[in-house]
């Protein structure tokens, strides 16, 4: 286990920098800036109320939901990436899960956010390019067989530790792994709806 850790070298200023960073960045509610900006009304009065790309879709914009999608994964791979090119290892996983922390959890509302998980995927891409796609191409292909978003996620999130470890990243592992629980906590309710077979399907509301 302590293998799965990164060696805490830098210093407390710089990983309180860090971690501050990325959960700035991750808190920004991108469904809701642009449902707004479209006219498409309080993104928490849709659906499932959720802020995240799936329930904007739920507005029948297309657009608005891929714009949704794309910065929210963007967040992700900016804030590891931005991280990465100043400072250590260590300073890069904490502000990576952070990063995941303020989108689920945003302060600006009420720390009621989204799910996480294309800012997980951004997160896992700017950690490793192949890692990133291995689990981008496993969210494609669950999305595609079963019709539902939150179970593509859910299969894309576990994945991604376990590619890591047959990737040799086991730095990448450890952090991947607790960023999993923090998907799974947040898809509790859709779990319970998948176990009990009433999950909608992508393009159908709540």
């Amino acid at each position: 286990m302590l293998e799965a850790l990164p060696e805490f070298t830098s210093k407390l200023e710089v990983l309180l920098a860090a971690g501050f960073f990325g959960y700035l960045a991750g808190s920004i509610p991108f469904g809701i800036l642009i449902s707004k900006f479209l006219g498409l009304g309080d993104l928490r009065k849709v659906g499932s109320g959720n802020i995240g790309a799936t329930n904007v879709l739920r507005t029948g914009n297309k657009f608005a939901a891929f714009l949704t999608l794309l910065l929210d994964f963007l967040k992700g791979v900016c804030t590891v990436l931005i991280i990465k090119h100043f400072f250590a290892q260590d300073a890069v996983q904490l502000s990576a899960f952070c990063a995941l922390v303020g989108h689920c959890f945003p302060i600006w509302l009420r720390f009621r956010g989204g799910k996480g998980v294309a800012t997980f995927l951004g997160v896992a891409i700017a950690l490793s390019f192949i890692l990133g796609v291995i689990c981008c191409l496993v969210w494609l292909l669950v999305a595609l067989i079963r019709r539902m978003s939150s179970l593509a996620s859910l299969v894309s999130s576990l994945s991604a530790p376990i590619a890591a470890i047959f990737l040799g990243q086991p730095n990448a592992s450890g952090l991947l792994s607790v960023l999993t629980v923090i998907v799974f906590f947040r898809h509790q309710q859709n779990i319970s709806r998948i176990i009990k077979g009433v999950e909608p399907k992508i393009g159908t509301t709540e």
